[in-house]
C-alpha cells in the first residue's frame, strides 16, 4: 500500500460523507451500519475483488421514501439485502450481465457517465462556490496529471476549504446539526405486507442495475474484471446486517479506489475508515467541513472523460440503435430500465 492508496481511500470517505449524514436524515443510525462495513472488507477480501460498498444515495432515497416509518424502512433494507444475497449465492446478475451482452452492459456504464457528468454540473449550480472551485481545481490537476487520484484529492480539500472559511460561522453553530438519537446496536423486529414487499422488489431491481454498472465502473477503472455476484453476496449481507440493527444501505458504488495501485486494499481501507467514523460519532462532525458540492470536478471527470467515451464507442460500434437507447433511458432513468430497455430495442430489431 502507498500514498495514492490511501488518498484514494480518503477521497472516497469524503464522498461518502455527505450521502452518510443523507440516511441519518430518513433514521438509519450510523453505528449499525458500521456493521455493514466491516462484511464488506471481508467480502472483498475473502472474494478478492475490487468493488467496494459505501452509502449510496438512490437506495438510500428509495428505501427511505417508500417506508412510512423508521420501522418499514429498516424492514425493507433487510429484506432487499436478503433477496439480493440469495439472488447472487446463485449467480444471478453474471447470468444477467451474460444475456444483455456487451452493446447493453457498456451503454449501460455509459449512461451511467452521463449521469456522473450532469450531476458534476448540478453541483455547480446549487452552490458556485464550492462546486466552481472543485471543477475548476479537478480540471487544472486532471489534465496537468492525468491522474484521477490527485484530481480528486486536491479539488475535494480545496473546495471543502474554501466553502468552510465561507461558512465558517454557520459551521460552528452546527455542530451537532444531525440526530444521534439512534445510535446504539438494537435489533429490530421487522415487518412485512403487500405494500412492503413490493418496496422490497423496488429496492432490489434498482440495486440490481446498480451493482452491474457501478461495480462494473470500478473494475473498469482498476483493469480488473468484477463478478457481480460476489459483490451482491457482500452487499446484500452488509445491508441486512447493518438494517437488523437499525443501520441503512450500503451499496455497490462507483469508487476511486479502483483508480488506487492495489485496489483491493484501497477499497478495504476506505471501509475500515468509514466504519470507525460512524463508530466514533464523528461523522456530523466531519460532514460540517464537506459540501457535497466538493466532488462535482471529480465526477464531471469520471463521467465525461473517462467512463462515457470508451464506452459509448463499444456499445455503438456493437449496435447502434440498442446502444442509443440503452444509453439514453440509463442517463434519464437509472441503470435498471436502461438495462430492460435495451433488451427490448434489441428484441424488436431482431425481429425486423
Amino acid at each position: 500500500m502507498n500514498i495514492q492508496d490511501i488518498l484514494a481511500a480518503l477521497s472516497t470517505v469524503l464522498n461518502g460523507i455527505p450521502q452518510a449524514v443523507l440516511a441519518l436524515t430518513y433514521g438509519f443510525a450510523a453505528f449499525p451500519t458500521a456493521l455493514g462495513f466491516f462484511i464488506g472488507c471481508a467480502g472483498m477480501l475473502l472474494f478478492g475483488q475490487v468493488a467496494p460498498i459505501s452509502f449510496q444515495a438512490e437506495s438510500i432515497v428509495l428505501a427511505g421514501t417508500l417506508g412510512k416509518n423508521r420501522s418499514e424502512r429498516l424492514s425493507i433494507v433487510l429484506f432487499a439485502g436478503i433477496l439480493m444475497a440469495v439472488l447472487g449465492a446463485f449467480g444471478a446478475l453474471n447470468a444477467v450481465t451474460g444475456f444483455i451482452g456487451t452493446a447493453i452492459l457498456s451503454s449501460m456504464m455509459a449512461g451511467v457517465g452521463i449521469m456522473l457528468a450532469k450531476c458534476g454540473i448540478d453541483m455547480v449550480k446549487e452552490d458556485h462556490l464550492a462546486g466552481g472551485v472543485s471543477f475548476a481545481s479537478g480540471l487544472i490537476v486532471y489534465f496537468l496529471s492525468k491522474n484521477l487520484i490527485y484530481t480528486v484529492a486536491v479539488s475535494v480539500v480545496i473546495s471543502s476549504v474554501v466553502w468552510s472559511l465561507r461558512n465558517k460561522q454557520k459551521n460552528d453553530q452546527q455542530a451537532n446539526y444531525a440526530d444521534m438519537g439512534n445510535e446504539r446496536f438494537h435489533i429490530v423486529k421487522p415487518q412485512m405486507s403487500l405494500r412492503l414487499l413490493r418496496s422490497v422488489l423496488a429496492v432490489c431491481t434498482l440495486q440490481i442495475g446498480g451493482n452491474i454498472a457501478y461495480a462494473g465502473v470500478t473494475g473498469q477503472l482498476a483493469a480488473q474484471k468484477v463478478n457481480v455476484d460476489f459483490v451482491t453476496i457482500y452487499s446484500g449481507l452488509a445491508d441486512a446486517a447493518s438494517a437488523l440493527f437499525g443501520g441503512g444501505p450500503v451499496e455497490a458504488i462507483i469508487s476511486s479506489t479502483g483508480l488506487a495501485p492495489h485496489p483491493t486494499a484501497a477499497g478495504v481501507l476506505m471501509m475500515l475508515i468509514m466504519a470507525i467514523i460512524l463508530l466514533t460519532k464523528a461523522l456530523p462532525k466531519i460532514a460540517r467541513y464537506i459540501p457535497s458540492q466538493s466532488i462535482a470536478g471529480f465526477l464531471f471527470i469520471l463521467g465525461a472523460i473517462v467512463v462515457f467515451p470508451s464506452n459509448a464507442l463499444a456499445g455503438i460500434q456493437e449496435s447502434s440503435v440498442v446502444s442509443g437507447v440503452t444509453i439514453l433511458v440509463t442517463a434519464t432513468i437509472d441503470p435498471f430500465v436502461g438495462m430492460i430497455s435495451g433488451v427490448l430495442v434489441r428484441a424488436v430489431t431482431a425481429l425486423l
